[in-house]
């Protein structure tokens, strides 16, 4: 029996890095000043993230009603932890772009907000830069 679907994780991966190319093309809009332009993609970035937590959160159910919690071993308890964290992290970043989607629509094209929605891209790179990291040891690595 295997503990991973490994096509479910393929996809919830797909998912985050497509998120991180939609994230760039956003930034690269708003960099130029193009509000029009970077909605759209902001809208990506937001869906591809909202759908891999919805693929993370199906992950954890099935995890569950399979007997396969986090007391049944140390693994499976590091794992939810690290896991779990990870998508607190990733739900706070789409709250984040949520903010900046408020601050661009109703503040515009400032410096101030284009620092900002800057900073949010170094976070939502950073995500997928960690889930690179947990994807080939965890689900990889995983015996």
């Amino acid at each position: 029996m295997t503990l991973f679907d490994k096509t479910h994780v393929f996809f919830e991966t797909a998912c985050l890095l497509a998120s991180s190319v939609t994230c760039g093309f956003a930034t690269l809009a708003v960099q130029r000043r193009n509000m029009l332009s970077a909605f759209p993609w902001m809208v990506a970035t937001l869906i591809l993230g909202v759908a891999f937590l919805g693929m993370e959160r199906a992950e954890f159910v099935h995890m569950l009603a399979t007997g396969n919690g986090p007391s049944r071993s140390a693994f499976l308890s590091a794992f939810f932890t690290l896991v779990g964290t990870h998508g607190l992290h990733v739900a706070a970043g789409l709250f984040w772009l949520v903010i900046m989607m408020l601050q661009i629509a109703t503040l515009g094209p400032r410096p101030m907000v284009w620092r900002r929605f800057f900073c949010f891209g170094l976070f939502w790179h950073a995500l997928d830069i960690v889930w690179i990291g947990v994807f080939t040891i965890v689900y990889l690595g995983a015996r």
